[in-house]
C-alpha cells in the first residue's frame, strides 16, 4: 500500500510539486497552504475556493493532520490551560497555553513519551512511543487557537519528548511554523529545549536559525548530572556546554540554562558557585526551577529562601538569573503529569478529569 502524503508537514516548494503532480495549477498549492497555517482549517470540505474533484483528490491521497483535544485543564490560579491531545494511532500528547503580558505562548511536546529518563520529570517513566510529524507538532499550536480564538506569539519546545532527538521533524516544524505564508511566528519568539545530545547542538548552530537554545544543565558537575539525568552519561558536561558556546558564536543567541533547583540535591551554595563557575564569561541566563512535585517521586521544592540564595549567589558572580514563575500548579503543571495519569486510568478502563 501506497503512504498517504502528509501535506500539512510539506514545505511550500513541496506542496506546489505535490498539487502539479495532481494535474493543478501551481496556484492552488498556496491556496491550500493557507488554509492548512493560516486559516487553520479542520477539513478539507472546508477549502471552499478548491474545486470539489481537487478536494476529493486530496481526501482519497493524503493525511490531514487535525488534533482534538481529550481533556483540557483550566488553572482557577492565572488561567494557565493545559490540553491533553489525541492521536490518530491512540497516542496522547501534551501542550500548554501560558498567558504573558509579552502575549500567549505556547509549549509543545515533540514526542510520544520520552527516553532521556530524568529522574525528576513525571514523563521520564513512559514508554516511548515514537516521533510526532511536524504537522502534529504545529496542530498543538493551531487546535489551541481554535480552540481559544487567540493568537499565539511565542512557542517552546519543551514539553513530552527530547527535540534533538527528533531532530528532522523538528527543524521542519520550525520553518513552517515561522514562514511568512503561515502563522510567521517570529523565530526569536521560539526556544527549543534539550537535555544536552551534543552532535544534534552542533547542526542545530550551523542551520544559523534565530531561535533560543536552552540546556537542560540542572546540575554543574558530572557527577550530579548523570545522577539526575541518565542521558549526561553520553556527553561530558564540559563538551555540552562547549556545544552552547558554540551555538552562541554561530548565531548571535543567547543561552538559556534550565536549573530545576531540587532540594538537598542541588541547591546547595556550593551547588551555586560551581555553576557561576562552568558558565562564567557566557552570555547566558539562567533559570531556576524549583522543581514541581510529581506524585511518587522523592523529589521536592526547596524553601523560597534557599532558592532566593542560591539566586543571589549566581548574581553576585555576574550571572544573569530570574526564579521562574510557577503556573497552573492546580492542574497537574509538571510535564507529564497529566498524560501519565490519562494513561493509568485508561488502563484501569475509566478516566477521572
Amino acid at each position: 500500500m501506497t503512504e498517504k502524503a502528509d501535506i500539512k508537514s510539506m514545505h511550500l516548494t513541496e506542496l506546489t510539486a505535490f498539487v502539479t503532480q495532481a494535474g493543478e495549477k501551481p496556484f492552488r498549492a498556496k491556496q491550500l497552504y493557507q488554509w492548512m497555517h493560516q486559516k487553520l482549517s479542520e477539513t478539507i470540505d472546508g477549502m471552499t475556493n478548491l474545486s470539489t474533484g481537487f478536494r476529493e483528490t486530496l481526501k482519497q491521497e493524503t493525511t490531514y493532520t487535525v488534533l482534538r483535544p481529550v481533556n483540557v485543564q483550566v488553572s482557577r490560579q492565572d488561567g494557565t490551560r493545559k490540553y491533553l491531545f489525541s492521536l490518530d494511532d491512540g497516542n496522547v500528547i501534551e501542550s500548554v497555553l501560558m498567558h504573558y503580558k509579552f502575549g500567549n505562548s505556547v509549549c509543545v511536546s515533540s514526542q510520544a513519551g520520552c527516553r532521556m529518563g530524568c529522574k525528576f520529570c513525571a514523563s521520564a517513566g513512559e514508554d516511548f512511543a515514537r516521533n510526532l510529524s511536524a504537522a502534529e507538532m504545529l496542530e498543538q499550536v493551531y487546535g489551541i487557537m481554535r480552540d481559544t480564538g487567540e493568537r499565539i506569539s511565542h512557542v517552546v519546545v519543551m514539553g513530552i519528548g527530547e527535540p534533538l532527538d527528533n531532530y528532522d521533524n523538528l527543524l521542519r516544524f520550525i520553518r513552517l511554523l515561522t514562514d511568512e505564508n503561515g502563522l510567521h511566528i517570529s523565530q526569536r519568539n521560539l526556544t527549543v529545549s534539550t537535555c544536552g545530545l551534543v552532535p544534534q547542538m552542533y547542526r542545530l548552530a550551523d542551520e544559523k536559525l534565530s531561535i533560543t537554545l536552552a540546556l537542560s544543565l540542572h546540575a554543574a558537575t558530572q557527577e550530579k548530572r548523570e545522577a539526575l539525568m541518565p542521558v549526561a552519561g553520553a556527553y561530558d558536561l564540559r563538551e555540552t556546554v562547549d556545544a552552547c558556546r558554540y551555538y552562541f558564536e554561530q548565531t548571535g543567541r543567547r543561552i538559556t540554562f534550565e536549573y530545576a533547583l531540587v532540594a538537598g540535591e542541588n541547591d546547595s551554595m556550593a551547588d551555586a558557585f560551581s555553576l557561576a563557575s562552568l558558565i562564567f564569561g557566557m552570555n547566558c541566563h539562567v533559570n531556576l526551577i524549583p522543581v514541581n512535585p510529581v506524585r511518587g517521586s522523592r523529589f521536592a521544592q526547596p524553601d523560597l529562601e534557599t532558592a532566593r540564595a542560591f539566586q543571589n549567589k549566581l548574581e553576585k558572580n555576574g550571572i544573569h538569573v530570574t526564579i521562574r514563575r510557577e503556573m497552573g500548579r492546580d492542574i497537574d503543571a509538571a510535564c507529564g503529569q497529566l498524560r501519565k495519569r490519562y494513561m493509568e486510568e485508561q488502563g484501569k478502563g475509566r478516566w477521572i478529569p
